[in-house]
Order: C-alpha cells, then sequence, then structure tokens
C-alpha cells in the first residue's frame, strides 16, 4: 500500500434550505425532508503516516469538548481500519467551524476523514463503500462524501442530487453563544404533536426549495425555529436583524444555534453581531476533492 508523506484537505459546513420534521421512527430517530448545501466555512484536517508506528489525534483551534476517542475523525480511522490492513497515522485537527450550531462540522470531518484514508493509502473505495462507513459515523456524513447540493430524507441519510446553485449569493452566518442540544429541540418538536398528513406534505419542502429565491421567505420553513425560538429568543432577534440588513432569505440551519442570511451585495455593516462568530463568504458549487 503506497501512501504520500501528508494529506491535507479542508472539510467545509453546511445550511439546511427547509428543514420538515414528519415522524418519529420507531428507532428512536425521526425522518425529515431537508436541502443540504455546502458552505465555503471550513475546518483543516491532515494526515500523516505515524513514523514511531503510534496512531495519535491533536487538534488546536476551537476546543473539542469530550473524549478525543470519540472523535468521528478518530472512529473513521478505526472502522477503516477494522477491515483494511492499514498503518497507524498521525492526525491534526484544526477547528474553525462552531460546534453544536446545525453546520455539520464534525459529520464533515468524519466523511473527509473516509475521503483522505481512501486517498492516501489508495484504498480504491468506490462512492458506495465510502458511504457505508460514514453511514455509520452519522445521519448526514454521507452528504459530505458528495458535497454538492442535496434533498435529504429518513434521517437525512437518503440523498438526491439537487440543481440549486448560490454562488450568485454572499452568505452570512452568525453564530452567537448559545447552545441548542438536538436531542432536546426534537423533544420540543415531539410534544407539539405535530402531524403529518403524508402525501399532500410530503415533499412539499422540495418543490418549495426550487421557486425563486426571493420567495423562500414565505414559503422555506425549518420546522425547529418555532419552538428554538421561544426559548432563544436571541436567535430570533438575529434572523431579523439579518433581514433588516437587505438578507432576501434568512433562517436557522439544522436545530440551531447558527442563523445564516442570503445577500445580493456584500454586507459591510456588521453591528449587532459584535460578540457573535461570522462568516461571510459563498456556497460551493460543487464537490471539492482537495
Amino acid at each position: 500500500m503506497k501512501s504520500e508523506q501528508n494529506m491535507i484537505v479542508y472539510p467545509n459546513a453546511k445550511i439546511n434550505l427547509g428543514l420538515k420534521v414528519l415522524s418519529k421512527r420507531p428507532d428512536g430517530f425521526h425522518d425529515i425532508e431537508t436541502l443540504f448545501y455546502p458552505v465555503g466555512l471550513c475546518d483543516i484536517l491532515e494526515v500523516i503516516e505515524a513514523a514511531d508506528g503510534i496512531f495519535s489525534f491533536q487538534s488546536s483551534g476551537l476546543g473539542i469538548p469530550g473524549d478525543p476517542h470519540d472523535n468521528l475523525c478518530v472512529k473513521a480511522f478505526n472502522l477503516i481500519q477494522r477491515d483494511v490492513d492499514i498503518p497507524p497515522v498521525n492526525i491534526h485537527l484544526h477547528k474553525i467551524i462552531p460546534m453544536g450550531a446545525g453546520l455539520g462540522g464534525g459529520s464533515s470531518d468524519g466523511a473527509f476523514m473516509i475521503r483522505i484514508l481512501n486517498d492516501f493509502f489508495s484504498l480504491g473505495f468506490a462512492e458506495e463503500k465510502m458511504a457505508g462507513y460514514a453511514t455509520l459515523l452519522g445521519s448526514d456524513c454521507t452528504f459530505f462524501l458528495r458535497d454538492h447540493a442535496a434533498f435529504g430524507q429518513g434521517k437525512g441519510d437518503m440523498l438526491s442530487q439537487a440543481d440549486i446553485d448560490l454562488s450568485v449569493y454572499r452568505i452570512v452566518i452568525v453564530v452567537p453563544n448559545v447552545h441548542v442540544n438536538t436531542r432536546e429541540a426534537y423533544k420540543w418538536l415531539d410534544s407539539r404533536e405535530k402531524e403529518h398528513n403524508g402525501e399532500g406534505k410530503h415533499h412539499a419542502l422540495f418543490a418549495n426549495a426550487e421557486l425563486s429565491v426571493n420567495l423562500w421567505k414565505h414559503e422555506l420553513v425549518n420546522d425547529f425555529e418555532l419552538p428554538v425560538f421561544s426559548r432563544h429568543p436571541e436567535l430570533f432577534k438575529i434572523k431579523e436583524l439579518l433581514y433588516s440588513k437587505g438578507a432576501v432569505y434568512a433562517s436557522m440551519t439544522g436545530s440551531g444555534a447558527a442563523v445564516y442570511g442570503l445577500f445580493n451585495d456584500e454586507l459591510n455593516d456588521l453591528s449587532g453581531f459584535e460578540d457573535d462568530f461570522v462568516w461571510i463568504g459563498e456556497g460551493k458549487k460543487k464537490a471539492s476533492r482537495e
């Protein structure tokens, strides 16, 4: 097995263009409909073959809570090493994407780790094989293997390509110092006793996403916003502030706490966001294989 000395990739974040929570599944998860869209906000992931034969994982940038052994980069390596005889590596993850914000940074890191190991060791895995590993890591990890706009169904792991291009817009992502627990957010939704009638509402999100972006404000909805905003009104204020600054569409992504806006022009007025993490950039047109 031949490898390069080191390899660096840039796992990117995503935003959700609408998110419908349809029903709770027997396995405890929820069936959803959403449109995943990749953006240029990235972490940095480097893999080096371990010269001393000892596996290691280290991180820099934003602090990552929890046991490092639970990091999805480490789990991805262990999954592949269980099936393929690859030598130990040194992993360095520089964390830039805020965690627990609905931006998918951890899932992206895990998916890109699968991709980098496939290339690093010339394993020759087809996308279907890599997707099998990604599914074991998390529901939205498979999206980051393809890394282009996609409609997500099931737990978010059933994907179909979406021909939506937001590269003409400036995307502004605002992340306040607020933590929204995803499990709790789903409980808040379940407690609303929301009824979904199947056929009439199924695919409505997908149809709305294909409308002009100028119509999204009234048609493209994230179901988590109502219960999350009621408990964290500062997130609603961020959404309204983005609209007041000229956003053609603004929404919370995932279960929060990140809120984003799409702008026709550069946003130079960042007043009101002084205490928040703010990223301004573009959406990605297609998969990147740095």
